[in-house]
């Protein structure tokens, strides 16, 4: 029990931490919690998920950076790039439990927690606050989505990559720039000129 216990208060705490700005909880329902959560590490260029395999597992980031992307004819669309502290899976085909179409790869070496829906479903039914932080994650992550493609449609190029690197700067240090474009609705060619006409200001 002792080693439990520091395990979820050292190798644990950032991913404790994150649950706890969304819910208040005793620390005995959150121990049990977090003993279900697998720390797992990936290489850079690890494919997490790829087209028509299923998802069944979340994850949290500790450290690290991962590109969700699809590719239509031809052409790479970057959907989300998640860093520390991100929850993230391919939440359509987790929810609905059919295959995806999108990839997840690793830019970075990457530490991670990893549950499984099996085991998430074992928490919620302990636990009514750990239900309510599934479901207010998830409502962020609807939000969030929304908030990208609303921001895709009425933000101007300028805008949005200004907005990028005003809220995560640290992606154009860690992320390939054509990745930066695409995330952007971009092309690495648009991308270059922004820059370009912003340093001559």
């Amino acid at each position: 029990m002792l080693f439990f216990r520091i395990k979820c208060v050292w190798i644990l705490n950032d991913l404790k931490d994150t649950i706890l700005s969304f819910i208040s909880i005793n620390n005995v329902d959150i121990d049990f919690g977090l003993q279900f959560f697998k720390e797992e590490s990936f290489k850079k260029g690890t494919f997490l998920l790829k087209p028509n395999e299923y998802i069944d597992t979340f994850y949290f980031i500790s450290n690290g950076c991962v590109s969700y992307y699809t590719i239509e004819d031809g052409k790479t669309q970057v959907m989300e790039l998640f860093t520390e502290g991100y929850f993230f899976t391919d939440l359509y085909a987790y929810i609905e439990e059919i295959p995806s179409n999108a990839y997840l790869e690793v830019l970075e070496d990457l530490k991670v927690y990893a549950i499984s829906k099996e085991d998430q479903q074992k928490i919620f039914d302990y636990s009514h606050e750990f239900e309510r932080f599934g479901r207010l994650s998830m409502q962020r992550a609807f939000v969030n989505n929304f908030r990208r493609i609303n921001e895709l449609r009425s933000l101007s190029n300028q805008e949005r990559y200004l907005q990028l690197l005003e809220k995560r700067p640290d992606l154009f240090q860690r992320v390939p720039q054509y990745l930066i474009a695409s995330y952007l609705g971009l092309t690495p060619v648009g991308l270059s000129k922004i820059r370009k006409r912003l340093s001559q200001v």
